[in-house]
């Protein structure tokens, strides 16, 4: 049966086509994994089925009594909510149902005969839809949930608005999750989720009995848990039955196939134009000369599509620093309350460390705590000599009307337009893109534009925060190439064993340093 079905999109942002003229159908219990570059149209296409946007032209059907649960980043949560208040509200078509139910017991008293029987009627149906709903045990159903995407340790009585942007994420998740859905829409959902909280999301939607659409760069996740791939790339959207890895053994073959085609056409379409040259103009040639030429004019030309920008990251190094990058001395790091024992540690040049463990442990903390971005609860950092860092925020809201040229031009004012232009193609950027608001971009463009303000300013220590977040497989890739290549030391925080593992030189395990419970 199909839930949805989208006829002839068309869509785009003033010149550039987004869409055009592509068709998706979703059924019962599919499992699709939404891929393609940054900036291909996956988040718009999420906004356009959702609502959240109206296409140029196409048809979108929804059917009947489908209930949609999206993880929309952008919903407003209201002060004075709590963690717990916003995951119960989940259910709360079935707390309206029990106000019903202590409504009509509450009139019993004065009810005719008749009316009874029917309030008593009403009530069953009522009381059985609670039951099977598990009414009764929402709040266990809460604080599974919660535990599982690190929620607890937060707090489940903490006020929402306080949340940083990660962790709001989680609990709109735990309350999509909470919803069960018919279908599922999930953009990214593994960006601020650590590994043990990506493993139980992924045996929950391996089990999960409903359809689910999935944006994900995380290939080993997605490929875990698909069946289906929608690949959207030149404004165009393509389905391939299997997972990722059958997708890019059809996709390759496909694009061979296409560019053996292709070459096969060029050479005859120039056999076909030189003949017609050579003969029009002698007598006893210009009928085979013309009926090339109609063959050329009816001829389905293959066109490939534009290869997208591929990223090429450099990181420019600065001199050589001291042999110890920093040491701490009984470090405490948190805010109001201590994050972390105290910590005695070093770090020396050449040594690419990776940061693990739990979400809200510290780990982003203890980064500004070096960086002096944050005074430490007690003990002491010293810095080495002659440091030049690099930082790369997990998050940062762009709300200025600023083009990625201006954005960059503020960091590099000496740099001519041609020195920005090419330094944010070098990142993987379109001339489009460009020439766009930094706030109008996906993440992952937003992403390679504080890439390029990194990479061009010399360094000898990079500290990266999530740096993996919203980039696509092919910027993932460069971005690991160009780490390994650095020269400099890294001190990296990541949820992705495959991008850190044969890249850091030692992995510092967070969790046996916090004070917080796992």
């Amino acid at each position: 049966m199909s839930i949805l079905h989208v006829q002839n999109l068309s869509h785009g942002f003033g010149d550039r086509a987004i869409f055009n003229n592509v068709s998706f159908r979703l059924l019962k219990g599919e499992h699709v994994g939404f891929i393609g570059a940054n900036g291909e149209g996956k988040s718009t296409f999420m906004n356009i089925i959702t609502g959240h946007l109206q296409p140029d032209e196409g048809k979108i059907e929804w059917n009947k009594n489908v209930k949609v649960g999206y993880l929309d980043q952008h919903t407003v949560l209201d002060k004075g909510m709590t963690i717990r208040d916003v995951l119960k509200s989940a259910f709360s078509h079935l707390f309206e149902q029990e106000d019903k139910m202590n409504h009509i017991c509450d009139n019993m008293g004065d009810a005719s005969p008749e009316e009874l029987d029917q309030m008593m009627e009403e009530l069953g149906e009522i009381q059985d839809l609670l039951t099977t709903h598990d009414f009764y045990i929402i709040d266990a159903k809460v604080d599974e949930v919660g535990r599982a995407l690190g929620l607890e340790d937060i707090g489940f009585d903490k006020d929402v608005t306080e949340l940083s942007g990660g962790q709001r994420t989680k609990v709109l998740l735990g309350k999509l999750l909470l919803e069960k859905p018919d279908i599922l829409l999930l953009d990214e959902p593994t960006n601020y989720l650590d590994e043990s909280h990506i493993e139980w999301l992924k045996r929950y939607l391996i089990d999960y009995e409903n359809a689910f659409i999935l944006i994900s760069h995380d290939i080993p996740f997605l490929n875990s848990v698909i069946n289906l791939i929608y690949h959207v790339e030149n404004a165009a959207i393509d389905r391939y039955v299997g997972n990722y890895e059958k997708f890019e053994e059809i996709y390759s073959m496909k694009r061979a196939q296409l560019e053996a085609a292709y070459k096969k056409q060029q050479q005859e379409i120039g056999d076909l134009k030189d003949f017609v040259a050579r003969n029009k103009a002698r007598v006893s040639t210009r009928n085979m000369a013309m009926s090339r030429q109609k063959k050329l004019d009816k001829m389905d030309i293959i066109e490939l599509g534009k290869d997208k920008p591929k990223p090429e990251f450099v990181f420019k190094e600065a001199r050589a620093a001291s042999r110890y990058i920093f040491e701490t001395k009984d470090l405490v790091i948190g805010y109001d309350e201590p994050l972390s024992k105290p910590l005695t540690l070093q770090m020396e040049r050449g040594q690419k460390l990776a940061l693990t463990g739990a979400n809200g442990i510290g780990k982003t903390t203890l980064l500004k705590s070096i960086l002096g971005i944050i005074p430490p609860l007690s003990g002491t950092t010293v810095l080495g000599d002659y440091l030049f860092t690099g930082y790369f925020e997990q998050e940062k809201k762009y709300t200025e009307n600023i083009t990625c040229i201006d954005e960059l031009w503020k960091e590099f004012p000496s740099y001519t337009q041609y020195e920005v232009r090419s330094a944010l193609a070098k990142c993987g950027l379109t001339n489009k893109h460009i020439e766009s608001m930094v706030k109008v971009l996906s993440g992952g463009e937003q992403a390679k534009v504080r890439l390029c303000k990194l990479i061009n300013r010399e360094s000898n220590v990079l500290l990266l925060d999530e740096p993996t977040n919203h980039l696509d497989v092919d910027a993932k890739e460069e971005l690991k190439r160009a780490l390994k290549a650095y020269k400099g030391s890294i001190l990296l925080i990541c949820h992705e064993p495959e991008f850190y593992e044969d890249l850091a030189t030692d992995v510092w395990n967070c969790e046996s340093w916090t004070t917080k419970q796992i």
